[in-house]
């Protein structure tokens, strides 16, 4: 078949790939690793996925009943604040639920206690360490609004508190890892010791090729020793990591004041907005950057917007209009971040199956952006 374009590709044997190496390290480091759908709620690929990872988390009503319908198993909760209309929703679908604020827990504090079924309450903890350099993905920062302090908490957990989290990280290693909870483990160390469970949040890019997993699984181990604590994580990149790619097609060439700009049928603001909010520039097949004064190609996206470009790049061959330029690792907080500003076309989703065929999931219509605004 003739895959339309734009269209996001997951690959099912990346995806296997990724999913060994997490029951792995939930198996030798006696963890549990669920899914964060904030970084990856392709529910196609759900019934792999769960077969790996025995539940998801949550940081909305939405994404905790996708995950209650589509993937089953337990549902974790944890966002920054939450509506208090969403709560007698949201409760039946959960396992565990994370506050952000000692004000917030006391507020639903009688709410979780007269769940029909038991939900086990926490608090997200802030160490006040920052691993990530960009602030805008920095929980970290000097007055960050997530996560409670040490100096707020005190000595004791509030009555009803059975678990603490922690996010920090963002795409880091375990050595990241360790840092942090030196920090952590100094200012929390005797509310550890009152907690059923921990939930060290994600970040964590487990299946990245240099990722010291041996470091992540002793740091672990080493916790459910001294603490005796239940241990969570929960990446969404990492299950992602590498497992699919966006495709593009040019849609026509122009040069200005000796700038050479590809015109393709993506936007970069609406279909990858990392690329311009970390930013970063991504990997594109047969190319690569352009070293400084080395004359490349632009790269342009379809919205209007003055900023919705990546360059330069330098082609193997260059593209002509009716090529195909494929953008590697766009699975991870792509399709979840997604717009359609402009009415431009969502991409197509797609499956790259492990006997090599590719199957349509899904293209996106007018009636879909139209649902979108009214």
């Amino acid at each position: 078949m003739t895959l339309p374009t734009p269209a996001f590709v997951l690959e099912e044997e990346a995806l296997l790939k990724n999913l060994r190496i997490l029951r792995e390290v939930q198996d030798r480091a006696g963890c549990t690793i669920i899914l964060a759908l904030k970084g990856f709620a392709l529910f196609h690929s759900f019934p792999m996925v769960r077969k790996y990872l025995p539940g998801t988390t949550a940081s909305s009503l939405f994404e905790a009943q996708l995950g209650h319908a589509e993937f089953g198993g337990a549902v974790h909760a944890c966002a920054p604040v939450y509506r208090p209309s969403e709560m007698p929703e949201l409760l039946p679908l959960v396992s565990h639920i994370t506050f952000n604020s000692l004000s917030e827990w006391e507020r639903y504090r009688p709410l979780v206690a007269a769940a029909k079924k038991p939900v086990s309450a926490a608090l997200r903890i802030n160490p006040e360490h920052a691993e990530v350099a960009t602030d805008l993905y920095n929980p970290g920062m000097p007055g960050s609004r997530l996560g409670v302090s040490a100096t707020e908490l005190g000595p004791d957990l509030p009555e009803g508190i059975e678990g603490l989290h922690f996010h920090t990280l963002c795409e880091c290693g375990a050595d990241a890892l360790d840092r942090t909870w030196e920090k952590l483990e100094s200012d929390f160390g005797p509310l550890l010791k009152q907690a059923r469970w921990l939930n060290m949040g994600g970040g964590h890019l487990i299946t990245r090729d240099d990722y010291d997993v041996e470091r992540l699984i002793a740091r672990i181990q080493d916790i459910r020793a001294r603490y005796d604590v239940d241990i969570i994580l929960e990446p969404g990149a990492a299950v992602a990591w590498r497992t699919g790619y966006l495709v593009a097609s040019v849609l026509d060439r122009v040069e200005r004041r000796g700038i050479r700009t590809l015109m393709l049928d993506v936007s970069f603001s609406a279909h990858m907005p990392d690329c311009l909010e970390m930013p970063y520039h991504p990997t594109v097949r047969g190319a690569r950057l352009a070293a400084e004064n080395e004359s490349g190609w632009r790269l342009g996206g379809m919205t209007c917007l003055a900023g919705d470009w990546l360059g330069d790049y330098v082609f193997d061959q260059d593209p002509g209009v009716g090529d195909r330029l494929i953008f590697e690792d766009m699975m991870h907080y792509t399709m979840v971040k997604t717009t359609m500003f402009n009415g431009v076309p969502h991409p197509a989703i797609a499956c790259q199956k492990i006997d090599g065929s590719v199957e349509v999931w899904r293209e996106f219509t007018y009636a879909d952006y139209r649902a979108r605004i009214g």
